[in-house]
């Protein structure tokens, strides 16, 4: 299982602009834990949506469970994977 959910949905206006939003529900744990996850997935959106995010859309990424233990590497490569697989 992912540590996230990426959901991407195309805005329909003219912009360009690539936007994106986080959300980690209280299942996950307590606000430490949680916010834990939102710094990581605001670190993977950074390195990440410049290159493979798509034009004119919002993206969100939906935390889970898995994603706080998992390594950061790995965090990173299902992301890429996701928003290469969301463009296509």
């Amino acid at each position: 299982m992912p540590g996230f959910v990426l959901l991407v949905r195309p805005r329909g206006d003219d912009r360009d602009v690539k936007r994106v939003g986080y959300t980690v529900t209280k299942k996950i744990g307590g606000a430490v834990v949680r916010n834990r996850m939102k710094r990581r997935l605001r670190a993977l959106a950074a390195e990440l949506l410049p290159a493979y995010g798509i034009s004119g859309a919002d993206h969100v990424l939906i935390g889970r469970g898995g994603g706080i233990e998992r390594d950061f590497g790995q965090l990173r490569a299902e992301l890429a994977k996701a928003l290469r697989k969301a463009s296509a």
